[in-house]
C-alpha cells in the first residue's frame, strides 16, 4: 500500500482519515518535546498560562536530537520511548495536539484520550535516527534552550515516514498484529 502524504498541522478530518496500520509521509512543521519539556508545558497549562508554541492541530515528535554536523539541519533524530510521555499526553491532546510520534506502546489512558480528542499516535523506526534526520530540512530551538537536546525544536520535515499505531477509533496496530499470530 502506498504511504499517505499528510500535511502538518492536522484537522479533525485529517485525523479521522487515518487508521492503525497506515504508513504516512509527513510534510510541514512539527515540534519536538520530551519528558522535561512536557513537564514544563503541562505546568503552564495547569496555571492557565500561555504556551511557547501553539499546539492546535500539531505533531509532537518525542526526540532529543544530537547536534548537527556542518551542512546538516540536525543530527541523528531517532524517536524516544513514548510511554515516558503518557502522564502528559492527555493534557497535550486536550490543548489541541493532534499527533505524537515516538516508539513503543501507549497506555490505555492515552488511547482513550486519542479517541476523545481525535488524535493519533505514530511510530517512527527506532534505531534509524540518522536516516530520519535526512527528512528534516530545518531545525531551530523555539523554547527551553536550557534543556539542551530536550529543548523544543521547530522542525520543517519533508516526507518524514511514520506508521499509525493508535488511531482515533481506538484501534491499536500492536494488538492487531499480535492477534494475527496468536493460536
Amino acid at each position: 500500500m502506498e504511504p499517505k502524504k499528510i500535511q502538518a498541522p492536522l484537522s479533525d478530518d485529517d485525523v479521522m482519515a487515518l487508521k492503525a496500520g497506515d504508513t504516512v509521509l509527513i510534510n510541514g512543521v512539527i515540534y519536538t518535546a520530551r519528558d522535561a519539556a512536557h513537564k514544563k508545558l503541562v505546568e503552564l497549562m495547569d496555571k492557565g498560562e500561555d504556551l511557547p508554541i501553539d499546539l492546535q492541530g500539531q505533531f509532537i515528535f518525542y526526540v532529543g536530537p544530537t547536534p548537527a554536523k556542518p551542512g546538516q539541519a540536525i543530527g541523528s533524530a531517532g524517536p524516544t520511548t513514548s510511554g515516558r510521555m503518557d502522564a502528559y499526553t492527555p493534557k497535550m491532546l486536550e490543548k489541541g495536539m493532534k499527533a505524537c510520534i515516538g516508539k513503543g506502546l501507549r497506555s490505555q489512558v492515552v488511547k482513550d484520550a486519542l479517541k476523545e480528542h481525535k488524535g493519533v499516535y505514530l511510530a517512527a523506526t527506532g534505531g534509524a535516527g540518522a536516516l530520519l534526520s535526512k527528512k528534516i530540512k530545518k531545525s531551530e530551538v523555539v523554547a527551553y534552550p536550557e534543556l539542551g537536546p530536550e529543548a523544543i525544536h521547530r522542525l520543517e520535515v519533508e516526507d518524514f515516514p511514520a506508521t499509525v499505531v493508535n488511531d482515533a477509533y481506538g484501534n491499536d496496530l500492536y494488538e492487531e498484529g499480535a492477534k494475527q499470530y496468536a493460536r
